[in-house]
């Protein structure tokens, strides 16, 4: 039996609010191994070899930053818990053994709202909305209800390897 070669990633975490630092000590282990997760469970990016290397980078922002971005790119003018931009064209180095796959984007005050609302921990919501995010980035939508269903599945099984409940049973 052929063992699967993992895909590795390489993670940056920017704090732009400094309020993250007070929900979550330490985010960035967590954000990657979130985005670990995601990329286990998911296809691999189109024409990386096995066993390169994911990069992409996740923005720890206020709301105002992030509704700023919603805003400008989407067009609805409101903070969002979490917004991913793919790269138009995935750079590859190396003999494609390195792919960037894109950045995102997540809001303090959402997450740390929505999190009390669904009797989550912030550090649950945010390792769900990375593996959520990581998903968008890899072509992953929830634009129709197959979509959803199969973007959902996805993260429950990441989520599960990370010891995080499924994020979508209500209590």
């Amino acid at each position: 039996m052929k063992r699967a070669v993992p895909i590795r990633a390489a993670v940056t975490v920017v704090i732009d609010d400094q309020g993250w630092l007070k929900l979550v000590a330490d985010p960035a282990p967590l954000l990657r191994r979130a985005a670990r997760a995601a990329l286990k469970v998911a296809r691999r990016p189109r024409g990386l070899k096995p066993g390169g290397t994911v990069t992409l980078s996740v923005a720890l922002m206020g709301d105002r930053g992030v509704q700023r971005l919603n805003r400008t790119f989407r067009g609805k003018d409101k903070p969002t818990n979490v917004l991913s931009f793919p790269t138009d064209t995935v750079v590859r180095e190396k003999r494609e053994r390195r792919a960037e796959i894109g950045d995102i984007a997540l809001a303090l005050g959402v997450v740390k709202r929505e999190a009390k609302a669904q009797g989550k921990t912030t550090a649950e919501h945010l390792a769900h909305l990375m593996v959520h995010g990581v998903l968008h980035l890899l072509g992953y939508d929830h634009e129709t209800d197959q979509d959803a269903a199969r973007m959902e599945a996805l993260e429950r099984k990441a989520l599960a390897t990370l010891g995080i409940a499924d994020p979508y049973v209500l209590d």
